[in-house]
């Protein structure tokens, strides 16, 4: 803990409001434990009930480890949605504008919670603009914290901004075709607002600066530009990742261990593409193909639309074990076996892949992924899977495993994983130190009359579970 932080006191309270995808939960949540812990600051973490549900069963948090971090829940008003798809997970993709419609819907229930609790700072995300507009009719400053790269960001504003000019990095520029389909993400709709319109005014809405899952080592020339295009100083606030837990890490999935266990060092490929996708049946019977072919052992992670069981093909290799719904990826990751990540490049998978070292065969499947790859092979830790009219083959995959697990162009690849991980367990907290003395130079500017003494904040009006 820092020095300067009464232990007895919270220095101040932060209210979380991260967008409803597993993938910005899990920063955000890795974010508060950090500033609870070092910082003593009292942590609200916002979420719909499903979402809270999953922190608790998934152990994501240990309430005595972290008695400053407080969960709040977030009832969506009535719509179409059942509770239980007030998530991305499982969320088929026909119905995303319904739930940030939903979600836009619940301003009125996210303002009642802002009165309740009455923190001292809010922390947003990039969906919903109208958060922090509700903390400023509050006097409360609002602090937009981005968990995606910096590099996938500024390549999405420079597009939204500056429309006519070349971007300036010529590893993340795509073929004209190519790029049309990866940018159509910002141009889509929902409540009459597009998510170009929706990230371009978190920006602007936010206090003072903009924090930033991502560190300077491999991002800065990114948050340089990034900076300059939005008017916003970017703050990396380093990667943000959960780690195995030690033992417990495995949560019930001890098998995969022992299977693992079994395997040679560095023989098995890990398999993952994330909890926001659904392979076709057509991808999946490539993968399996891609695997046979490639002749190594594997651990693959499948998920199927609306959590209902699928079809995989019965040719599918005896040498691998696949896992059905979750894995605990980070804990298979360490894991000395492990030799290769296949990985869709959602940011939190890649930073998790780069800090253990495991070299990476990147297959993009959405949004801001194909940035990630891009930024993966420029930085040496990745080879990228190609495509042909927007389709991967198994026979591309076999190749890019064969290459990356033991093949003479795949050396760099092992050779720079290796340094990345160094060079990630070599990292300080500078920057988070950076943040927390900006956002409290944004508390302390405030006017006290904002802060209604409470006796416990944590029972502000039964909200707090």
């Amino acid at each position: 803990m820092d020095s300067s932080v009464d232990p007895k006191q919270p220095f101040f309270r932060a209210l979380m409001l991260p967008w409803l995808a597993h993938g910005h939960l899990s920063p955000f949540l890795e974010l508060a434990k950090l500033l609870s812990s070092s910082y003593n600051i009292a942590v609200f973490l916002c979420s719909t009930p499903v979402n809270i549900q999953s922190v608790r069963e998934r152990r994501h948090l240990d309430v005595i480890a972290f008695p400053l971090i407080h969960l709040v829940e977030l009832h969506l008003p009535n719509s179409a949605l059942p509770a239980h798809l007030h998530t991305t997970k499982h969320l088929p993709p026909n119905l995303m504008p319904d739930l940030k419609t939903a979600f836009d819907g619940a301003a009125a229930a996210f303002g009642a919670i802002l009165d309740s609790v009455s923190p001292h700072l809010l922390i947003y995300d990039l969906i919903q603009p109208w958060a922090p507009l509700s903390a400023a009719g509050r006097g409360i400053p609002a602090v937009f914290f981005l968990p995606i790269a910096a590099s996938s960001a500024a390549a999405f504003c420079h597009r939204l901004l500056r429309p006519a000019e070349q971007f300036p990095f010529p590893a993340l520029e795509f073929p004209e075709t190519e790029s049309a389909e990866i940018l159509k993400v910002i141009r889509k709709e929902s409540n009459r607002m597009s998510d170009g319109e929706r990230l371009l005014q978190c920006f602007h809405r936010s206090s003072g600066f903009v924090a930033i899952k991502t560190f300077s080592e491999i991002e800065n020339k990114y948050i340089e530009y990034l900076s300059s295009i939005v008017g916003k100083e970017i703050v990396p606030v380093g990667p943000l990742i959960s780690g195995g837990a030690g033992e417990d890490g495995w949560r019930g999935q001890s098998y995969v261990a022992e299977w693992l266990c079994w395997q040679e060092p560095a023989s098995v490929v890990f398999v993952s593409v994330g909890s926001e996708y659904f392979l076709t049946e057509e991808e999946r019977w490539e993968m399996s193909r891609g695997l046979e072919l490639s002749g190594f052992s594997f651990i693959w992670v499948v998920r199927f639309a609306g959590g209902e069981g699928g079809g995989l093909p019965p040719s599918l290799p005896a040498r691998g074990l696949v896992v059905e719904g979750w894995a605990p990826q980070y804990k298979i990751l360490e894991h000395p076996s492990v030799g290769g990540f296949l990985t869709h490049c959602g940011w939190s998978s890649v930073l998790e892949g780069m800090s253990n070292g495991v070299p990476m065969i990147a297959l993009p499947l959405q949004i801001d992924q194909p940035f990630n790859a891009r930024l993966m092979v420029e930085l040496g830790v990745a080879l990228e899977v190609e495509k042909k009219g927007g389709r991967f083959s198994g026979e591309e995959v076999a190749r890019c495993v064969r290459e990356v697990m033991a093949g003479e162009a795949g050396k760099r690849v092992r050779r720079r994983s290796k340094e990345m991980k160094g060079i990630m367990a070599d990292r300080k907290d500078d920057e988070i130190k950076d943040m927390v003395g900006r956002m409290a130079a944004l508390v302390t500017t405030r006017k006290a009359e904002f802060f209604p003494q409470q006796s416990s904040p944590a029972a502000a009006a039964g909200l707090v579970k």
